[in-house]
């Protein structure tokens, strides 16, 4: 423990010095100076808490269900949400199915005694990684009921190393662990941990409550109304480069284009419609006298993806030119085949999605134009099978909660 303390304290002085020049990294320095005069404000004597930890967004949303499931039908409990990266925080700082929500204090050992002795949490759920030493040691100490969920492991982590002693240990502290895979449970049981199960990824059932909840989008269905309508997801410039020639050709024939990039400021927009050769309409000029008169559909503002693909029948995802793909199980979880770039293999649901038959990926003009051409055609098997493995993995959050705080409760 002594070197990992050492690491902590050396990660402690980068963050302040690069906090000085960061406002963001500030903003998260400050927030976690704060964390334990939140709690103590807002607890009150005789509450039950549950403790909720999330690294960044995706984690949380993977831990979402659960949170609502308990908030449900355990009102009882207090929520406390708390997150490592600003942007988690800064994202779901409002969420309003969490009690208290703030950082989680760096990871020295007086931090971790301290957060845990003000906390008093009845249980502790961590979402599929996080593996803070001195916070697991300060919850084994205390006896607290905790688990990890949607946990996925790769013989290339510590804990399945020579040096990975004090990492094996750490994984003691969890009364059980629900992992998504097999490869996960034989690699936990190859270093002798019994207390696992294969309980799947809790984003399936997100992206289903997603797809139950969708917002109806009268504009963008009668833009795509009668028509083969191409949805493209958090598309990057990359994306976009091989994505253009296609547009500009095909939408002033055949199909129409929904595009949604990950990033909708002005000039980011501009940028992109400069490159369009078609009729296009920004989805905030959209009325119904001009919306049929558009070839692409440009949505120039956030918070509508996950309903949009409701909408299309084909899905291009972007982000796989980069440091990797973004959510593909919202678009299928519509009966959608999915596109997306090369950089997706840490992704274990985009290589199932491949293997089901209900996504391809794509490397470069050729492949991408091919790909959507060959997913344009009348072909319902793609869009079956993509529908099929996301319902097939729906449950994960049932098994947890009803183990957990359920029937076995």
């Amino acid at each position: 423990m002594l070197i990992y303390n050492i690491v902590i304290w050396l990660y402690k002085f980068v963050i302040f010095v690069v906090s000085l020049f960061n406002p963001v990294i500030r903003g998260m320095r400050q927030g976690e100076a704060k964390t334990l005069s939140i709690i103590k404000s807002s607890r009150r004597k005789g509450e039950r808490w549950i403790w909720v930890h999330a690294a960044s967004l995706g984690e949380f949303e993977q831990g979402r269900p659960l949170i609502e499931r308990i908030k449900k039908e355990h009102p009882e409990y207090k929520i406390l949400l708390t997150f490592f990266s600003p942007s988690g925080y800064n994202v779901r700082k409002n969420y309003d199915k969490a009690d208290i929500i703030c950082y989680l204090p760096l990871d020295t050992p007086t931090n971790a005694k301290r957060f845990v002795e003000t906390v008093r949490p009845e249980k502790v759920y961590i979402i599929k990684y996080e593996f803070w030493l001195n916070y697991l040691s300060a919850l084994r100490k205390h006896n607290i009921e905790t688990y990890l969920i949607s946990a996925i492991f790769r013989e290339n982590q510590p804990f399945f190393k020579w040096y990975g002693g004090i990492f094996r240990k750490c994984l003691t502290t969890f009364k059980r662990i629900y992992v998504q895979n097999e490869e996960s449970m034989r690699l936990l049981k190859g270093i002798g941990l019994t207390n696992i199960e294969v309980a799947g990824d809790t984003r399936f059932d997100r992206v289903s409550d997603i797809a139950k909840a969708a917002k109806q989008l009268p504009k963008v269905a009668e833009f795509a109304c009668n028509h083969k309508t191409i949805v493209v997801g958090s598309s990057w410039q990359p994306d976009e480069a091989l994505l253009l020639p296609y547009i500009n050709e095909k939408c002033k024939k055949e199909v129409r284009m929904i595009i949604a990039p990950h990033h909708v400021e002005k000039e980011r927009i501009d940028e992109l419609t400069s490159n369009l050769s078609c009729r296009y309409i920004l989805y905030s000029d959209v009325n119904e006298a001009t919306v049929m008169d558009a070839d692409v559909l440009v949505i120039n503002t956030i918070g509508i993806l996950s309903s949009i693909y409701q909408y299309g029948q084909v899905a291009y995802i972007g982000g796989g030119f980069g440091v990797g793909i973004h959510n593909t199980l919202e678009a299928a979880v519509w009966g959608m085949p999915v596109i997306f770039g090369p950089n997706y293999k840490k992704f274990k649901e985009a290589c199932e999605l491949i293997e089901c038959g209900g996504a391809t990926s794509i490397n470069n003009q050729e492949s991408c134009h091919r790909a959507l051409d060959s997913y344009s055609e009348s072909n319902s098997n793609p869009a079956n099978a993509a529908k099929n493995y996301v319902e097939s993995h729906i449950g994960a959050t049932d098994i947890i909660y009803k183990e957990t705080l359920g029937w076995f409760y």
